[in-house]
């Protein structure tokens, strides 16, 4: 599968950006679809996921309550809805598959498979 972000920018902290991650090559049916976050200098860190079939998901701690993610199965496209963002938030997002699973998996950079290029966010204090 290949995926391919889009939606980041630049926003004023307190706003909102709607990020999609659009799948082509094959139904996002059976895979988990997670979000990750790489801030200069840091590590890359899981976001949030979500099991296509199912809805089930799963959040980091630091972006409960604010972000929400979904799917929508005829467009094959997972979004990750964030809301009262902040100057922590700014960083490159990524999306990521793994397939043959129906249930949330660990929310780490070697649990998925097949990665986009990436979109920037960036918040303004």
């Amino acid at each position: 599968v290949q995926l391919v972000e889009s939606g980041g920018g630049l926003v004023q902290a307190g706003g909102s950006l709607r990020l999609s991650c659009a799948a082509s090559g094959d139904p996002l049916n059976n895979y988990v679809i997670g979000w990750f976050r790489q801030a200069p200098g840091k590590e890359r860190e899981g976001v949030s996921e979500i099991v296509f079939d199912y809805g089930s998901t799963q959040y980091a701690d630091s972006v409960k309550g604010r972000f929400t993610i979904s799917s929508d199965n005829a467009k094959n496209t997972v979004y990750l809805q964030m809301n009262d963002l902040k100057p922590e938030d700014t960083a490159v997002y990524y999306c990521a598959a793994t397939y043959g699973t129906n249930v949330v998996v660990e929310l780490r950079e070697h649990e998925f498979d097949s990665w986009g290029q990436g979109t920037q966010v960036t918040v303004s204090s």
